[in-house]
């Protein structure tokens, strides 16, 4: 009796009520991101006892957010749990008809028919009427058993708010199941006619173009515009463009949906029926320009419908270019030292200095066992096959690098012209042509690797021939294989053996590598020579000449370099890596770069290298903002 009185603003303890089983199709697991984006999912039991009730306490007594959080747990099929947060967001919430309808839909789907008819009768004689209400009062009619007086409290709600999608639908239902398709229809119809709808004359719209009649629903479509308010609603256009697209009518939806489209108001799904609407058209800039747009969102849950869209617009660029009408001009490009380690970095000081008079090694990649009918020379997007053939040699490279007394550089063929990109070499290197590329390179070289695979289904194979340029005499050669899966079984082997081969044949003597280079191991090994052979195409796309169509899924290479840096949080050369990346995007994409600037602010405020590098690293960092 004297005890102290409860206070509305304190969250209870929120024990969550006893599981019920999931809604029909309810994945296992949620999804969550980091602020780095990184997914984890979680399973469902598990978030809704451990997750779910921190979140309500944390939104408590911020009816904004806890509406938001209500709605989102009720799309996840958790409905008791959201009893007393609606409760709690009926006491407190400044939109009192937000508060009491967020309670009585919890109350309607858990059958509490009398309490959800009474809360609504109360707010609507305190605040009076409202459309969403109203429907809602109707379901609590029939739930018991009022079937007439419902379906008259329906029609008055959709009176007081036509374009109510819960209601239009519930209201058409009755008539489909009454009359067939015909009152279905006539419903629609009647709702039409009332002042201010918009949303039966999208329905109306479907009705027509399933009748062939394109012209009457452009009618109707023009009507919906015409008469919604702004900000147009991300579903009225993703109606529009989702139906016309699916029968066929791509110009309609460019010029309906096309000029209203605005990517913080309609986001992905209006965005993503427009991105295929003009790759589709072959309007591919402006495709690219939308996803750019949707990119800039920062939304890592979209990430994977994002990057889908990226591939097929870099598929619908090759026609543009398929073939050469004559054999195409190439040069040798030169990569001195590591990929991501340029002598003129200040990342260079990180890293014992060569002496002057070092022996040299090249290695040449780009050539790999490619069977083929054709004897034309073909664009087409780098596969496994290719990127492996450039990633190969950058490892090489960095591993002769770090682990012995020479010095390094690696070329790479490249088509010139129109359409500049990566040459692939079908067939191994001769030692005469590797030798003369080598003496025609920047820089003299004493010896020259050259890097042939052989792609097969099970084991990819791959020779490594070593080759001394002045005569062109094969000192020695190392074979070896991994499976395409699994590199890290293969590919360090061969590296060491290689080493062998240039202290026996070549006298290169060996080394301690420097304690800042260490090489992700097990499954993270692949990733690392993809993004060796993606920071390679990344500062190929900066080169003058080069069109901005050469280089796609950018924004899938800084997230993997990212995930790769948080994996290896003081692995010094990841670091780096990421950061070159950073530096060549400067020049290839700098209107893309503003979108990492707060994580990579975070990752070196949170996991900073240890010693000297994490100033250097930050000093390159600040290079990368300024203008």
């Amino acid at each position: 009796m004297f005890g102290k009185k409860s206070n509305a603003s304190e969250p209870p303890a929120l024990t969550p009520p006893p599981a019920s089983p999931p809604p029909p199709g309810a994945p296992a697991t949620l999804k969550v991101w980091d602020a780095y984006g990184r997914i984890c999912e979680i399973p469902r039991e598990e978030w809704r006892t451990k997750v779910l009730p921190g979140n309500f306490r944390g939104a408590w007594s911020k009816p904004d957010e806890l509406a938001n959080l209500i709605s989102a747990t009720l799309n996840d099929g958790f409905i008791a749990d959201c009893l007393e947060p609606a409760r709690q967001l009926h006491r407190i919430d400044s939109d009192p008809k937000r508060g009491a309808t967020f309670l009585v839909v919890v109350l309607i789907y858990l059958k509490q028919w009398g309490e959800a008819e009474e809360i609504v009768l109360t707010a609507m004689r305190q605040h009076g009427e409202d459309g969403v209400l109203m429907t809602n009062l109707a379901k609590a009619q029939a739930g018991q058993g009022h079937k007439t007086l419902s379906e008259s409290t329906l029609w008055h709600a959709l009176e007081l708010d036509p374009n109510q999608d819960n209601g239009l639908l519930w209201y058409q239902a009755i008539f489909r199941e009454r009359d067939g398709e015909a009152g279905a229809e006539a419903a629609f119809r009647r709702v039409a006619a009332l002042a201010g709808s918009w949303r039966a004359q999208l329905w109306l719209a479907r009705s027509s173009i399933e009748a062939r009649n394109l012209e009457q629903a452009l009618a109707f479509y023009r009507e919906s515009l015409s008469r919604v308010q702004k900000p147009i609603p991300a579903d009225l256009l993703s109606q529009i463009s989702g139906d016309l697209g699916n029968a066929g009518h791509l110009p309609e939806i460019l010029q309906l949906v096309g000029p209203h489209f605005d990517v913080a108001d309609h986001g992905l799904e209006v965005g993503v029926n427009l991105i295929k609407t003009n790759v589709d058209l072959g309007q591919l800039d402006t495709a690219s320009r939308i996803l750019s747009q949707l990119y800039a969102q920062g939304r890592p849950d979209w990430k994977g419908h994002l990057g889908y869209w990226d591939t097929e617009i870099a598929k619908a660029r090759l026609p543009l270019h398929q073939g050469f009408q004559e054999r195409p001009t190439s040069v040798m490009l030169t990569i001195a030292g590591p990929v991501w380690l340029k002598p003129e970095s200040p990342a260079a000081e990180l890293f014992p200095a060569k002496p002057a008079d070092a022996p040299t090694v090249t290695l040449i990649g780009s050539a790999a066992e490619f069977i083929s009918n054709s004897r034309r020379a073909e664009h087409q997007l780098a596969d496994g096959r290719g990127r492996m053939s450039r990633a190969l040699p950058l490892f090489l490279a960095e591993q002769i690098e770090f682990h012995s007394e020479a010095r390094v550089q690696s070329l790479f063929p490249w088509v010139t012209g129109e359409a500049p990109a990566f040459a692939f070499v079908g067939a191994s290197w001769e030692d005469g042509d590797a030798a003369l590329y080598t003496q025609q390179s920047e820089n003299s070289s004493d010896y020259v690797v050259t890097v042939f695979l052989k792609p097969n289904a099970e084991t990819w194979s791959v020779e490594l021939r070593l080759v001394r340029t002045i005569d062109a005499q094969c000192l020695g050669t190392v074979t070896g294989g991994f499976r395409e899966a699994q590199p890290e079984a293969g590919i360090p082997v061969m590296a060491d053996q290689l080493l062998a081969l240039l202290r026996e044949k070549a006298d290169v003597q060996p080394v301690p590598p420097p304690s800042p280079y260490q090489i992700p191991v097990g499954s993270s090994f692949g990733s690392y020579l993809l993004r060796l052979e993606q920071l390679l195409a990344v500062r190929c796309a900066g080169m003058d000449g080069v069109p901005s169509t050469f280089l796609s899924g950018e924004r899938d290479i800084v997230d993997g370099n990212l995930q790769l840096c948080l994996e290896y949080p003081q692995n010094e050369g990841v670091r780096i890596l990421f950061v070159q990346l950073l530096i060549a995007l400067k020049r290839a994409r700098p209107k893309m770069l503003p979108e990492y600037r707060e994580k990579v602010a975070r990752l070196q405020r949170e996991i900073p290298l240890r010693g000297s590098a994490q100033s250097v690293l930050q000093r390159m960092i600040n290079g990368v903002w300024e203008p």
